[in-house]
């Protein structure tokens, strides 16, 4: 994928929900609940490991901010899911790196499980 096809690289500005300097804020179009936020950062890369170190931050920085922004506007969000999927086998859809901030409210059903890494 090049940035000329790339979607998160071709964002509206009427899209975007917050930004800084080197990251933007969407929100995602098949949310897994409402007010899922996908932040992104500006340049173009495969994954989150091809960030560099202010690119990260910048994207952590947004994510306090969406999740300010978004407990005000619902104060019935108790949690969030904070993460990204990295290659096809872990789910990643869009190959640009990417960051899910998912709102969690009490009622909305189990996440799926990992085993505990330590014996019990």
């Amino acid at each position: 994928m090049t940035e000329h096809d790339c979607i998160f690289c071709n964002i509206p500005d009427s899209a975007i929900v917050a930004e800084n300097d080197l990251a933007c804020a969407v929100r995602d179009n098949a949310p897994v609940t409402a007010l899922h936020t996908l932040i992104i950062p500006k340049r173009h890369v495969a994954d989150i490991f091809e960030t560099s170190a202010e690119e990260r931050e910048a994207i952590h920085q947004l994510a306090l901010q969406c999740r300010r922004s978004i407990c005000e506007h619902d104060p019935t969000v108790e949690g969030f899911n904070y993460g990204c999927n990295v290659g096809q086998a872990a789910g990643q859809k869009v190959f640009h790196a990417h960051v899910h901030l998912i709102p969690r409210r009490a009622g909305e059903g189990e996440l799926a499980t990992t085993s505990h890494p330590f014996p019990q």
